[in-house]
Formats: C-alpha cells, sequence, structure tokens
C-alpha cells in the first residue's frame, strides 16, 4: 500500500508543493518511486519509531499527488510532493531544504533524482523576519 502516493489530495495554499524529476530504478513503478521521494523527505522510515503513536503521521507526512512523464526522455518522470507547512521551523530556509532535500538523494528506489521546481507559500514566507532595518 502506497500511503504517500494520493493521487486525489487536493493541494492547499499553505502547502510547499515540490517537482521532482525521478528516474526509477528497473521495476519500480513510477507511482512507488514518487511515494519513496515523498515519504524519505517527510516523516517515512525504514524502522518503526517509538513515538509514531505520539502524532498522527498523516498531519505531517508529504504526499505525491502527480506525476507524469517527461517528455522526450526514457523512465523519466516529474513527481509533484505537496508539503504540510507543520512539517517545517517557522522562519527556516535550511530547515525546510534540509527537509525536502537533504534525505533523498540516495535511496534504492531511484536511479536519479532532481528537485526541479519548489513553490513556497505566502503563510510561510511570512514566518521569515527579513533584514534589521
Amino acid at each position: 500500500k502506497l500511503t504517500y502516493y494520493t493521487p486525489d489530495y487536493e493541494t492547499k495554499d499553505t502547502d510547499i508543493l515540490a517537482a521532482f524529476r525521478v528516474t526509477p530504478q528497473p521495476g519500480v513503478p513510477p507511482e512507488e518511486a514518487g511515494a519513496a521521494v515523498a515519504a524519505e523527505s517527510s516523516t517515512g522510515t525504514w524502522t518503526t519509531v517509538w513515538t509514531d503513536g505520539l502524532t498522527s503521521l498523516d498531519r505531517y507526512k508529504g504526499r505525491c499527488y502527480h506525476i507524469e512523464p517527461v517528455a522526450g526522455e526514457e523512465n523519466q518522470y516529474i513527481a509533484y510532493v505537496a508539503y504540510p507547512l507543520d512539517l517545517f521551523e517557522e522562519g527556516s530556509v535550511t530547515n525546510m531544504f534540509t527537509s525536502i532535500v537533504g534525505n533523498v538523494f540516495g535511496f534504492k528506489a531511484l536511479r536519479a533524482l532532481r528537485l526541479e521546481d519548489l513553490r513556497i507559500p505566502v503563510a510561510y514566507v511570512k514566518t521569515f523576519q527579513g533584514p534589521p532595518h
């Protein structure tokens, strides 16, 4: 069951939206590759964690909500992933990028992965203080 692949998910204005170019390993369906990216960059882990029962993972998980083939490229897809704002520390670009791209580039479901685009919602931008003057 691919709980991180949710094609019926409707994105919210407050979601951070990422578009990843993915090349799955041979035999890995694109939906599974997209789900793996969403899981690995949010709440997914390879083992049971004792804190899993303390919170609703559904509230914090990334969701791969759409996958489309890249025109003219064999076995390449754009996987669209939505992340809830609650997953990120307010006012921290470092936290956001570490969460989204810092841990996803070395797992077995994919042959290649690249972040192509990122949409940061106004609700998150407003958490940054800006310059002191």
